[in-house]
């Protein structure tokens, strides 16, 4: 009793199909569903523990974001450098910035730095980086960093001759207290 919708093509009745049943994608994404938020992680932690065991990202805090693991890949891959950038206190952070990097993604780079510190270790709840840059320049040779556009680094572009502040992976960059005009 089939019947015929187009010329040399049948549409079977429903009775003589034999359907298997699988289990499809959506009943799977159900299951992962119905675990608990703290659950899942549990797993999820477990899953990352065991990737920053690894050689390459072994340097890395347990509770790792995907953009400090972004960060140790391009280091390691030459697209990355690490300024050191040294608090008054004494305090060396190590700061992750691509090789043509500004003045002012490396202000944004301690920025975030010092917030995933924070979140990790406690300690003050905000900081208003308006008041730190308005209070401190950052100096490299002696030299202030107070132009947010220029690169940190000389490019290794042929043809390019822009002005740079010439600093390269693990240099030093030191906060260092603005003088008040009188």
């Amino acid at each position: 009793m089939a019947e015929t919708v187009q010329e040399g093509t049948q549409v079977l009745p429903a009775a003589s199909v034999s359907v298997k049943e699988e289990k499809s994608p959506c009943k799977e994404e159900e299951d992962e569903e119905d675990l608990p938020h703290a659950e899942f992680l549990d797993i999820f932690e477990e899953g990352l523990a065991r990737v920053v065991q690894d050689p390459l990202l072994c340097d890395l805090p347990i509770q790792v974001t995907l953009e400090e693991i972004n960060s140790q890949v391009a280091l390691e891959y030459g697209q990355a450098m690490t300024v050191r950038v040294c608090k008054h206190d004494g305090e060396v952070m190590p700061i992750v910035v691509v090789q043509n990097a500004t003045v002012l993604d490396l202000k944004k780079a301690i920025r975030r730095f010092m917030e995933l510190k924070q979140q990790r270790e406690g300690g003050v709840k905000h900081i208003s980086w308006w008041y730190v840059w308005r209070t401190f320049h950052l100096v490299f040779d002696g030299e202030k960093l107070e132009d947010d556009k220029m690169k940190l680094r000389v490019s290794m572009e042929k043809n390019s001759y822009s002005i740079t502040y010439g600093i390269r992976n693990r240099d030093e960059v030191t906060f260092l207290k603005k003088l008040k005009k009188k």
